[in-house]
């Protein structure tokens, strides 16, 4: 008798939720402002925690709140510094009540880049970012399982933001963005696996993140190198556009690709587990859709999510 396979014979998986932003942008159907994903919350209180919900019926492990782009200089070019506490506050608020009314379920509290996403260029120097990161850690530390710092660009950017993220006492996860045409490089021309020391110090995983899909194997290869746990989640554009590494832009710069489905993608994803990876699920352009997908194929290979 040929045997089935039982959930002991693989390994257990957990599975992140999918894009926030972007599916927030979508829903609120308002014109998108580069405080992104912080001014659908302002504007449409509840909406973040519904996202979150539809992600945890899906089949997610993981609720990563929504403090990606909750930084003071984002704020302060909008005039409201003033909220950067009561909108981390929210935020955590927000992943809370949806994990509630789940019943179960991790939070982990994002912190996005410094500056902008995909600019390494102009990512302050680590004893000027540390301090940053480690304000918006420590805020969110209270409310959440764990921290996920997510699209370092940089080696400067991983040692600034792990060491800043470290200081709250939570594990941390730590996730790059790679280059879209080289899974071996990051997004500044920086090897990837000089990420693997740098992480070796204090992270308690790794992760390729918000890249295409195509290049997260090439760094699956690399990340398996190291001592950590690791995975990927990679996002659904066509390229990361030239406008939007401009000052200040916003996301409708960005042009989400047609042929990445939940079946194309979960493709994908079955094959970065297949390399090793233990942490997967989604980026800009993934939804909840996608999300139940992975979970449907990871259940009947026999894989606990976890």
């Amino acid at each position: 008798m040929n045997s089935v396979n039982s959930s002991a014979d693989q390994a257990p998986i957990t599975l992140l939720d999918g894009g926030m932003g972007q599916e927030l942008v979508h829903r609120a159907g308002d014109q998108p402002t580069p405080l992104w994903s912080t001014q659908v919350m302002m504007d449409h209180p509840g909406l973040v925690a519904q996202v979150h919900g539809d992600y945890f019926a899906s089949g997610a492990s993981v609720a990563t709140t929504n403090s990606y782009a909750l930084h003071r200089d984002r704020l302060v070019k909008a005039e409201i510094e003033d909220q950067f506490a009561p909108l981390l506050s929210a935020a955590l608020s927000e992943a809370a009540e949806a994990r509630k009314a789940h019943g179960a379920g991790r939070i982990a509290g994002a912190i996005g880049p410094l500056g902008a996403s995909y600019r390494p260029d102009i990512h302050p120097p680590v004893a000027e970012a540390a301090p940053l990161y480690a304000e918006v850690a420590r805020l969110l530390a209270p409310g959440c399982d764990l921290l996920i710092i997510e699209t370092v660009a940089s080696l400067t950017h991983a040692r600034a933001a792990l060491q800043g993220a470290l200081e709250a006492g939570k594990p941390v996860w730590l996730a790059a963005t790679l280059d879209d045409s080289d899974g071996t490089k990051l997004r500044s021309g920086e090897d990837l696996a000089d990420l693997l020391p740098i992480v070796a110090q204090g992270a308690s995983a790794v992760l390729a993140n918000c890249s295409v899909p195509e290049v997260m194997g090439t760094a699956m290869e690399i990340l398996s190198k190291g001592a950590l746990p690791f995975g990927a989640y990679a996002n659904g554009f066509t390229k990361i556009s030239d406008g939007f590494l401009e000052d200040s832009p916003t996301v409708d710069a960005l042009t989400a690709r047609s042929d990445l489905g939940p079946d194309r993608y979960a493709d994908h994803v079955m094959n970065w587990i297949a390399q090793g990876a233990t942490i997967v699920g989604g980026c800009c352009e993934t939804g909840p859709a996608h999300i139940a997908e992975i979970a449907r194929r990871l259940r009947a290979a026999g894989h606990p999510i976890v």
